[in-house]
């Protein structure tokens, strides 16, 4: 009981800096039937069980860092956009909740799920055996190739291998960043996306590692920078996953099932599409 309402009060702590964006969280369009598929399948929820206390305040909380189009940024009006921020979206509406995002450094970004902070982070989050220790995964939602991205007028790098005693910008804590060190990179730890390329761009880096759908996003939206993707692979894939505190059984459950809501009802591939320009929710 003790640990539970420290929990809440720590949620309460950080509800200033919750976004709510309803826009893809309402269910009132959703029938009861629809909803029934997720939330009715389930059984009986304890309370000991995080989707007990979800269900009762009515929102899910989401952690995401807001910064790593087109995942999730802000757009010109600075509302928070982005294909995980609509996925979120989705599993909320199929639990029939609302959504509500704490936005936070990817480096901070399990210390708030450890602290309760949010029930889920949903940031292209890449699944490892260490942090399966700590926390359980949804089945994957997201599948995308990795992506080593340099400036435009350099040609010395045009594998993975070539990363080999290069400097390359990634968050230190990333698989982005792990991904470099196994091929024997150099790691320049940066806390985001957009510093990483900019390390490129002022050469303070070689190059920078990432999912190709953040690449190309960011390319399409600066054509001036000198920048380019230099190589992809085909076997190293981001697989995208949500994870959450271990020993939450349904809400696992719960995830999952809104998940194949998502995918079955074509919304999932309507999402991809429109960030990616290509449906990357397929294997």
């Amino acid at each position: 009981m003790r640990n539970k309402m420290i929990r809440k009060v720590l949620v309460l702590a950080a509800a200033a800096a919750l976004i709510t964006v309803p826009v893809f969280a309402s269910a009132e369009t959703e029938t009861e039937a629809e909803l029934q598929d997720v939330i009715g399948s389930l059984g009986e929820i304890p309370e000991t069980d995080l989707l007990h206390d979800i269900l009762e305040r009515g929102y899910l909380i989401v952690g995401t860092e807001g910064t790593y189009a087109p995942n999730t940024y802000h757009n010109e009006d600075d509302e928070l956009v982005g294909f995980d921020v609509e996925v979120a979206g989705l599993v909320a509406k199929y639990l029939g909740v609302d959504v509500k995002y704490l936005e936070t450094e990817w480096a901070s970004i399990f210390a708030a799920l450890d602290a309760g902070q949010i029930d889920l982070i949903v940031n292209e989050v890449g699944y490892t055996e260490e942090r399966a220790e700590k926390y359980d995964f949804s089945e994957p939602y997201a599948f995308v190739k990795a992506a080593i991205l340099t400036r435009a007028d350099d040609d010395s790098i045009s594998s993975f291998e070539d990363l080999e005693g290069r400097i390359v910008a990634n968050e230190s804590t990333s698989l982005w960043g792990e991904r470099a060190l196994s091929y024997g990179a150099n790691l320049d730890p940066v806390n985001a996306m957009a510093q990483s390329i900019s390390e490129v761009l002022f050469e303070r880096a070689d190059a920078t590692l990432n999912a190709e759908t953040a690449f190309a996003d960011y390319i399409s939206k600066h054509p001036e920078d000198n920048v380019k993707i230099a190589a992809l692979s085909d076997d190293a894939v981001s697989v995208s996953y949500i994870p959450m505190v271990k020993g939450n059984e349904k809400l696992m459950e719960a995830v999952n099932a809104a998940l194949d809501c998502a995918r079955k009802s074509g919304e999932l591939s309507e999402v991809s599409e429109k960030y990616f320009h290509v449906d990357v929710t397929e294997e």
